[in-house]
Parts: C-alpha cells; structure tokens; sequence
C-alpha cells in the first residue's frame, strides 16, 4: 500500500493516514491479518515525524481498525463487523463531501474577481403620512 501525504489539504497529516488506512481496509485493498509499514519506515517514507506516525497508529488501535502486536508491528484487525457496509458509505460520503468542496473552492477561484454587478432599482419608498388638515405645517420626522 501506498501512503500518500499532502501537507496543503487543510487535514492533519496523522488523519490523512487514519483515512488511507480505513479506507483501504473498507474497499479491500488490506486483507485481515496484513501488516502496516514500520512506523520508522513509514516515517522515512513520507518525510514527516515518527510521532505523527504513531498517533495515527494510536487512533486507528483506538477505531478497533489495527491491533499492534509487540515487537512485530501494526496488523490489520480481523473483525466480522455487520458495520463494514456502514463503515465504506461513510468513506464514501467523506470523499464526496471533499470533492463537492474542492470543486466550489475550485469553481470560486475561477470566478473572475471583478464581476460587475446587475444594476438593480430599489423600490421607491411610500409617500409619508399626512394629518388631515395640516398640510402646511407638516414637517418629516427625523432621526
């Protein structure tokens, strides 16, 4: 497996490996019982910290998702969950939340930054109450 890190996501590095791992595991690409790179190794790799590694390690033991056997390395749980259906519509959703957002973000970018606006007519506002009788005298109240 691939583990690929993008520092201007916005998304916290050690979440963006949380999500390549789940989302590998959901999709089938991670068989029960296949190990994870070293957390070393790992690190080397992508050019980031051995401790950001490890909280993603940490979070994705916390989601049941890994187990860590001393001494051997991170290995994909084996879990006969009713929620792995679930759990790939929520990756799915995830990823199409994301990709609605880039393509806004996209689409604003594209927009042409001085965009003139449509002359709009402003309703005419309605006469002021007149005191019958006091025609002449009558003077708008003011703030």
């Amino acid at each position: 497996m691939i583990f690929q890190v993008h520092a201007k996501s916005g998304k916290p590095v050690y979440l963006q490996l949380v999500d390549q791992v789940r989302f590998a595991a959901a999709s089938g690409a991670l068989r029960p019982g296949d190990p994870l790179p070293s957390i070393r190794s790992l690190a080397k790799t992508l050019r980031v910290n051995r401790n950001t590694v490890a909280k993603a390690c940490a979070e994705l033991e916390n989601l049941g998702v890994i187990q860590t056997i001393v001494g051997k390395g991170c290995f994909l749980k084996e879990t006969d969950s009713p929620l792995t259906r679930q759990v790939r519509h929520k990756l799915l959703a995830d990823r199409i939340d994301e990709a609605v957002v880039t393509a806004r973000q996209m689409q604003a970018a594209l927009r042409p930054a001085t965009k003139e606006k449509k002359q709009t007519k402003t309703p005419a506002s309605p006469p002021p109450p007149t005191i019958p009788g006091d025609k002449e005298n009558w003077t708008p109240l003011t703030d």
